[in-house]
């Protein structure tokens, strides 16, 4: 069709009011763009896939799609898979385990917590029980001494999302109940430490679920380096008492700290007043004792664990 001069006017006229009716309409009645919930974003996601499955199995895909607001600590396939190995499972023995739900719910807090929120100290969980967040000295922030929070703030509908890089499960054992499961391992560990702590009656000391412990616990090649420096003592018998309690409870920080709450150059204070333990990190030392580094950050329900190579004598 051939626009006149007359029509052309007319045509533009229509078409300014159509743009100016249409913005209006926007202005007036925008159209929200919808935000995907917790559980969409690990289903949309390729890192979550056992998680994914876990939830599932577990049956708290309606839970965490309700309202909330929910925090929730992802594991990815890789921290999934590096748990499974550490301790001998399958993925599938995973998901058919009575304690799924547990281990799921202890990774999910009642409440949005942005990384900016997120500190240093005890998070009471969904599970009922509580983890403990420690910050390195690069700043990192863990759960427990063995999952690291890799990426945060992943926002949802109701709540927010921060990954991490290892499974976390809650303790079921006190101190006391480790250390005598190790003396009956296939390798038996610690048995030179368990008869000390039941001949100075200290066992109770670190048994129970109350409490926040941290003990420096020396093996059993600890022991007979001392003895062998020491030929009056064939083993913990032959040690007075007073000074076997001493050297016991001068092992022992009354407060629960994570291979990452350590500090260079720190004094800990012991249940042994009379000793203070010094912190080097530069030589992987606390109060002149070498810290394994393969047997750090053992969770206990009233405490934690370091495995250290010598004795410490105060």
């Amino acid at each position: 069709m051939k626009l006149t001069k007359k029509r052309f006017p007319i045509i533009l006229a229509v078409t300014f009011c159509w743009l100016f009716l249409t913005a209006c309409n926007d202005d007036d009645d925008p159209t929200p763009m919808e935000e995907d919930d917790i559980v969409d974003i690990v289903v949309g996601s390729p890192n979550f896939t056992t998680l994914e499955a876990a939830v599932i199995e577990a049956g708290l895909v309606t839970t965490l799609q309700g309202d909330g607001p929910f925090t929730v600590f992802a594991p990815t396939d890789a921290a999934f898979s590096d748990f499974l190995g550490d301790n001998g499972l399958t993925a599938e023995a995973l998901l058919a385990s009575p304690d799924l739900g547990d281990v799921l719910t202890y990774h999910v807090l009642s409440d949005e917590v942005l990384a900016s929120e997120v500190s240093a100290g005890e998070v009471s969980t969904v599970n009922g029980e509580s983890f403990y967040i420690s910050q390195d000295p690069d700043g990192n922030l863990w759960i427990n001494g063995s999952a690291r929070i890799t990426d945060t703030d992943v926002m949802a509908s109701n709540g927010v999302i921060h990954v991490l890089d290892y499974v976390i499960v809650p303790p079921s054992q006190s101190i006391a109940e480790i250390a005598v499961g190790y003396t009956s391992a296939s390798s038996p560990e610690f048995t030179q430490l368990v008869g000390a702590l039941q001949r100075a009656n200290l066992v109770d000391a670190v048994s129970g679920d109350d409490g926040d412990l941290t003990v420096f616990a020396p093996t059993d090649a600890a022991f007979q380096a001392l003895y062998d420096t020491n030929p009056e003592w064939t083993d913990y018998n032959d040690i007075p008492l007073e000074t076997l309690t001493a050297v016991l409870t001068a092992h022992v920080v009354p407060a629960r700290a994570f291979s990452q709450d350590l500090r260079d150059g720190a004094s800990l204070p012991t249940l042994n007043e009379g000793a203070m333990l010094s912190v080097d990190l530069g030589a992987l030392t606390v109060g002149g004792a070498s810290l394994n580094t393969g047997l750090l950050n053992i969770h206990a329900t009233n405490g934690v664990i370091h495995v250290i190579d010598n004795v410490i004598l105060p």
